[in-house]
């Protein structure tokens, strides 16, 4: 199984122009904390990653500092050049990547650095916990079997 099976493909974006309180209040409008900062390619036919604000940047960048936001944008408080992970990489391999960042969420990207979703660990997990309760169902299906061919 890989990264383009399981991503997220409803992302939602902003530019790094945008002021802050309009990024904060798309956040809360489309129930998310994780926004991805684009901007179109040279062709203008796509967009690429090139940051990623949280609403713990909000919080710890501007909140916790008693910053005005006003005036602010997702410029100043996003994490620039995010890492990213492609549409073809194992989750294994992406999980491996998102643990040694230290992050939950990454942008997944297509074969031109074209944005193409988000990759989450809650998903990562809903796969997780779906492979283990198919595991379980295996063991419980073998002791049914061999009870009902040994009794």
């Amino acid at each position: 199984m890989n990264v383009s099976q399981i991503c997220s493909r409803n992302v939602v974006t902003v530019r790094k122009t945008d002021e802050i309180t309009a990024a904060a209040r798309l956040m809360r409008e489309k129930h998310v904390g994780y926004l991805v900062v684009v901007e179109p390619d040279f062709t203008g036919a796509t967009q690429r990653p090139i940051g990623v604000l949280t609403d713990r940047d909000i919080v710890i960048g501007i909140v916790a500092q008693d910053a005005n936001p006003r005036g602010l944008t997702v410029g100043d408080v996003m994490t620039p050049n995010p890492v990213v992970v492609e549409l073809g990489d194992s989750i294994a391999a992406a999980v491996q990547e998102m643990r040694r960042i230290g992050v939950r969420r990454v942008p997944v990207v297509g074969s031109l650095n074209e944005l193409a979703g988000v990759l989450s660990l809650d998903e990562v997990l809903e796969i997780l916990s779906s492979e283990l309760q198919n595991l379980a169902g295996a063991v419980r299906n073998e002791r049914r079997v061999e009870t009902a061919l040994r009794p």
